[in-house]
C-alpha cells in the first residue's frame, strides 16, 4: 500500500503550464491556501525547456500583455541575457517558490476526483470535493481538499473525473454563426508539436540521423520556413494529430513527429542547402506541446464572431489579439500551407464569463480549455492571453474564498471588485480604466501635468495617447509630490515604463519581443533591461513634519507596484534615483493613491 498524504486548502490549481502558474501566484498573493499540482518536473508548460514553445500574445502597439506575466517577462531579461532555458525554468520556479501560501507538489499527476451529486446553486448539478494526484518521485498519493479547483491543464483533466461538460473538436458554421467555420461539425482539432532547435558553433559537427528517421526532402518544406539562420524559424509546423485524438493517441504521436524532427534535421544538415556545417542539434523535444484537446463549457462560450465583431463584455477580464490561427488537423502532412489565418481586433474583449463551469459548482478553469469554440481558441490558445486568464480566476478565486459565494456568484455580484483588484496589479482592461479616487485628485500635486493620476497605466490608442503624452518625464533626483489635508491613504499605486513594445532591447523583433530563443547563433545578442525603466525610486511619507520612508527599491525589475499602507498622511513624494538607460528621461506612467 502507498503513502497518501492529505492537504486542505482555498484554492488548488491542476496544471504548472502559464495559465495555472499565474492563477496560483495571483491567488496566492491575495492570501488564500493554494496547492499547484503539476505532472511535470518543471513549470511552465508548453513554454517550459521540455517543449519549447514561444509566448507569443496579442498583435499591436502597446498591447504588451502586463500583470504577473510582465513581471516574469522582466526577471527574465535581469536574470537570463542570454535565454538560457535552464535559468528560464529557475525563473518560473522561483516566482511560485517566493509565494508563502503555495503548496507546489512537482511529478504529481491528477488521477481521481470525489465529487457530490446533487441540486447546488444556479442550476449547478456538481461539487469537487477533493482531488487526488500521484507523485512519481515519492511514490505517493497527495488528496487534496479544496473550496475551489481549476483546471489549468491544458486537457482538461477534471472533465472526465468530475462529469464537467466538455467540447472537443470543431463546431459547424451555423451552431454560432461563425464565419469561418466548418458547414458540418467534427472532432478533429489541432495538432501538436515536438521542437527541434539548433545551435552555431566554431567546428564542423557532423549528424547521422537515427534509422527511423523520416526521409525528408525540398518538397516537404514547401510553404515552410527552414532556414536556422533566421531567429523566426522554431519549427512549429512539425505537426501532427489533429485528425486522430490528441489525447489517446499521444504517444503514437510522439514517436511520429520524433520521426518528423530528426528528418527534419537530417535535411537542414545533410541536404547541403542550409550551409549548416558548423551547426549542432541542441534540443529535441520528446513531450509534445498541444494546441488543443478539452475545451470546458463555462456560462458563455466565446465565439469567432464575438472576437471579429470586437464585441466589448461587461465582465471583461482580460484581452486577446492573437490572429485566428486555425491549424489544419493533419499538420505536417497537410499539402502547402500549414494554417489559415484571419485578422483579429487587437485587443479584444474576453469574458468572466468563459472562466467556470456550467455543471460544476466550485470549477474554474484558465489557459486553452476556457468555454470558447475550436475557431476562437485559434486565437485565445497563445500562451500570453492564457497567463492573463490565469491571472483573473486567481483573483476571482481569492473573492470567492473571502465573501464564500460561487465563481457564478462572484460575476452576479462581484465583478467590479474583480475588475478592479486586476488592474490595480497592472492587468490592462481595454474596455476599463482605473478609478481614481476624490482625496488623490483634490490633493496638490508639484508637477503641472496631471498624466499621472488619469487611470491610464500605459499608451495607448483607445486612451488617444502614445509614448510621448502617456506619462511624466522625470530627471534623476526629481521628487514627485502630493500635499493633501491629513487624509488616511490605504493604497499607494505607480506604474512605470518597461518598453512594452521593446523598442529599448537589442537585435531582431523576435529577439526583441519573445521571452524565450529558438535558434542559438554565435551573433545572437545578450539581452538588457528596459531603458525606460526606473531602476531606483523611493516614496517617503510625511506627517506632523516628520518624514519616514515607505519604500525604497533598488535595481528594480517591475512596471508596476500597488501598495497597500492604511496610515494619515500630510504629503505623499516619489523619488526618482536612478534609470536602467538615461538618467534624464524616466518616465512615469501612473502616481496616485486612495
Amino acid at each position: 500500500m502507498l503513502k497518501k498524504n492529505y492537504i486542505d486548502c482555498d484554492l488548488c490549481v491542476i496544471g504548472g503550464g502559464m495559465a495555472g502558474l499565474v492563477a496560483a501566484i495571483a491567488a496566492a498573493r491575495e492570501g488564500i491556501k493554494v496547492v499547484l499540482m503539476h505532472e511535470r518536473p518543471v513549470l511552465g508548460g508548453n513554454a517550459s525547456s521540455e517543449i519549447r514553445m514561444w509566448i507569443c500574445g496579442a498583435n499591436g502597439e502597446n498591447n504588451r500583455e502586463t500583470g504577473i506575466l510582465e513581471e516574469i517577462a522582466l526577471e527574465n531579461l535581469y536574470r537570463n541575457p542570454t535565454k538560457s532555458y535552464a535559468i528560464w525554468d529557475t525563473v518560473l520556479y522561483d516566482f511560485v517558490r517566493r509565494e508563502k501560501n503555495i503548496t507546489l507538489l512537482l511529478n504529481c499527476t491528477c488521477l481521481d476526483a470525489k465529487i457530490e451529486k446533487g441540486a447546488f446553486s444556479h442550476n449547478r448539478n456538481t461539487k469537487i470535493r477533493t482531488v487526488t494526484g500521484y507523485q512519481m518521485t515519492t511514490q505517493c498519493y497527495y488528496e487534496v481538499k479544496s473550496k475551489f479547483f481549476c483546471d489549468c491543464s491544458g486537457d482538461s483533466i477534471l472533465a472526465p473525473l468530475c462529469d464537467a461538460e466538455f467540447r472537443i473538436g470543431r463546431e459547424a458554421g451555423s451552431e454560432f454563426g461563425e464565419a469561418t467555420a466548418r458547414k458540418t461539425a467534427d472532432e478533429m482539432t489541432m495538432g501538436m508539436s515536438c521542437l527541434i532547435q539548433g545551435r552555431e558553433t566554431l567546428q564542423n559537427i557532423k549528424y547521422i540521423p537515427p534509422v527511423w528517421s523520416a526521409s525528408l526532402n525540398e518538397e516537404n518544406f514547401k510553404g515552410r520556413y527552414v532556414d536556422i539562420h533566421e531567429d523566426g524559424v522554431n519549427f512549429w509546423y512539425l505537426e501532427l494529430g489533429g485528425d486522430r485524438n490528441t489525447i489517446d493517441d499521444t504517444e503514437i504521436l510522439r514517436d511520429e513527429l520524433l520521426a518528423l524532427a530528426t528528418g527534419t534535421w537530417n535535411y537542414i544538415k545533410n541536404s547541403g542547402n542550409f550551409n549548416s556545417e558548423k551547426w549542432d542539434l541542441d534540443f529535441l523535444g520528446f513531450l509534445p506541446g498541444k494546441r488543443e484537446s478539452r475545451r470546458m463549457c463555462g456560462e458563455y462560450m466565446i465565439t469567432q464572431k464575438d472576437i471579429s465583431d470586437n464585441t466589448v463584455f461587461d465582465d471583461e477580464i482580460a484581452y486577446g489579439g492573437w490572429v485566428l490561427d486555425d491549424h489544419f488537423p493533419d499538420g505536417f502532412y497537410h499539402k502547402g500551407k500549414s494554417n489559415t489565418t484571419f485578422g483579429t481586433p487587437s485587443p479584444y474583449s474576453i469574458p468572466y464569463r468563459c472562466l467556470y463551469s456550467k455543471n460544476v459548482e466550485n470549477l474554474f478553469f484558465a489557459g486553452r480549455n476556457i468555454s470558447m469554440t475550436h475557431v476562437a481558441l485559434s486565437s485565445i490558445r497563445v500562451m500570453a492571453t492564457c497567463a492573463l486568464l490565469g491571472e483573473a480566476v486567481g483573483k476571482a478565486a481569492s473573492i470567492a474564498v473571502k465573501n464564500q459565494c460561487t465563481p457564478h456568484e462572484v460575476y452576479l455580484n462581484k465583478i467590479l471588485h474583480l475588475q478592479e483588484l486586476l488592474m490595480n496589479e497592472d492587468c490592462f482592461l481595454p474596455s476599463k480604466v482605473r478609478s481614481i479616487s476624490t482625496v488623490c485628485k483634490k490633493a496638490k500635486l508639484n508637477i503641472k501635468n496631471d498624466i499621472i493620476r488619469n487611470g491610464q497605466d500605459r499608451a495607448h490608442r483607445l486612451y488617444g495617447t502614445n509614448e510621448d503624452n502617456c506619462s511624466y518625464i522625470a530627471k534623476a533626483g526629481e521628487t514627485l509630490s502630493y500635499t493633501l489635508d491629513t487624509e488616511i491613504v490605504s493604497a499607494i499605486h505607480i506604474v512605470f515604463c518597461s518598453d512594452l513594445n521593446r523598442y529599448t532591447l537589442p537585435g531582431s523583433d523576435n529577439e526583441r519581443n519573445l521571452l524565450t530563443r529558438s535558434n542559438q547563433r554565435l551573433d545572437s545578442p545578450q539581452m538588457c533591461m528596459p531603458k525606460t525603466l526606473c531602476k531606483e525610486f523611493k516614496l517617503v511619507g510625511e506627517l506632523n513634519g516628520k518624514i519616514f520612508e515607505l519604500l525604497h527599491i533598488k535595481n528594480n525589475r517591475k512596471r508596476s507596484y500597488h501598495l497597500s499602507i492604511n496610515q494619515p498622511l500630510e504629503k505623499l513624494s516619489l523619488i526618482l534615483l536612478d534609470s536602467w538607460g538615461d538618467k534624464q528621461k524616466i518616465p512615469v506612467i501612473s502616481f496616485d493613491f486612495n
